[in-house]
């Protein structure tokens, strides 16, 4: 009886044709809709400052195991390259992987509503307190602590690019064409990427 790479029996009567589906691994069997809204939740609720991804990859990579940190890390590039919010995306995009479209939305709800609410409840209790120095220094502090996260997981991905010059080329000129000569983040994105596609397909049809 065949395996699942999750140690997941493929041919379980309990899973669904969606849970089979060719582009994506069948989830543990941990995984619900209500679980994954609930980790969505309390990350949002829990993450100040920013820098979510990288609680997103401590939390389904390295705590559960429930996807690998490559696959990570092509939603992330994914979610970073799409339109709207980055850590919308990307919630929306590890739901899926893992439940298709019941954990897209699951990964929707649970990262956008709850932290929706408290953000409004907040707003109106900084707005009270906002004259104090001890306000300015805590939301100082939780900037900074989300720019070292935003950090480390630009390290981790950076680490992760193939050991070939062209990729790290692309890496210098977009950092140097957003941060330096502030070029739009469309243009960027665009031929960004149209460049890196096209010369990994040229290099894939000549080692073929």
């Amino acid at each position: 009886m065949a395996k699942g790479t999750l140690g997941q029996d493929v041919s379980d009567p309990v899973s669904t044709p969606e849970d089979d589906a060719p582009h994506r691994k069948a989830p543990p069997r941990e995984v619900t809709p209500l679980g994954l809204f609930l980790i969505f939740a309390r990350i949002g609720l829990t993450s100040f400052g920013g820098g979510l991804s990288g609680w997103f990859m401590r939390e389904f990579v390295h705590e559960r195991h429930w996807m690998s940190e490559d696959d990570f890390l092509n939603g992330l590039a994914l979610s970073q390259a799409l339109p709207g919010v980055n850590v919308k995306n990307l919630a929306i995009w590890i739901g899926y992987r893992l439940l298709g479209w019941r954990g897209a939305v699951a990964g929707f709800c649970g990262i956008i509503f709850p932290p929706a609410v408290v953000i409004i409840l907040l707003g109106m209790f900084f707005s009270a307190i906002a004259s104090f120095p001890l306000t300015r220094i805590a939301l100082a502090g939780a900037a900074a602590g989300a720019i070292g996260l935003s950090l480390s997981m630009a390290i981790t991905a950076a680490r992760r690019l193939p050991h070939r010059v062209f990729p790290y080329l692309v890496l210098v000129a977009t950092f140097a064409a957003a941060a330096v000569f502030r070029v739009s983040l469309v243009w960027t994105v665009l031929i960004a990427g149209a460049l890196s596609v096209g010369y990994e397909y040229v290099r894939e049809a000549r080692q073929s």
